[in-house]
């Protein structure tokens, strides 16, 4: 069975840092774009940051860049989601999700792109 489990989630004040990490069991992601997107309540889920395959090209939200990084480490089978100068607004429950493509990169934002996805971690930041 494919799973992908999140972890790292937790509740931090204003301006603190979370590092989320995604590591998939039952086959190996290092060929597949992997994102993370996030749902906050009464909220569409929406998209944060993907990373190619290869690790070679990234694409992030206006709203997360300069202060979020995604990485991934193919050899372990974990994606990052590295958060800092985190705000309130940025508290969501966050999905890690892969897409097994080929595909334009250009719709790794959109959620309908990915065919697997995990069951969440909630990221709650206080001010």
């Amino acid at each position: 069975q494919v799973q992908l489990v999140e972890s790292g989630g937790g509740l931090v004040q204003a301006g603190g840092s979370l590092r989320l990490s995604c590591a998939a069991s039952g086959r190996t992601f290092s060929s597949y774009a992997m994102g993370w997107f996030r749902q906050a309540p009464g909220k569409e889920r929406e998209f944060v940051a993907a990373i190619s395959w290869s690790g070679g090209s990234t694409l992030y939200a206006d709203s997360v860049k300069g202060r979020f990084t995604i990485s991934r480490d193919n050899a372990k089978n974990p994606v990052y989601l590295q958060m800092n100068s985190l705000k309130p607004e940025d508290t969501a429950v966050y999905y890690c999700a892969a897409d097994r493509g080929p595909g334009r990169s250009s719709l790794l934002v959109l959620a309908s792109t990915y065919d697997y996805w995990g069951q969440g971690t909630q990221v709650t930041v206080s001010s």
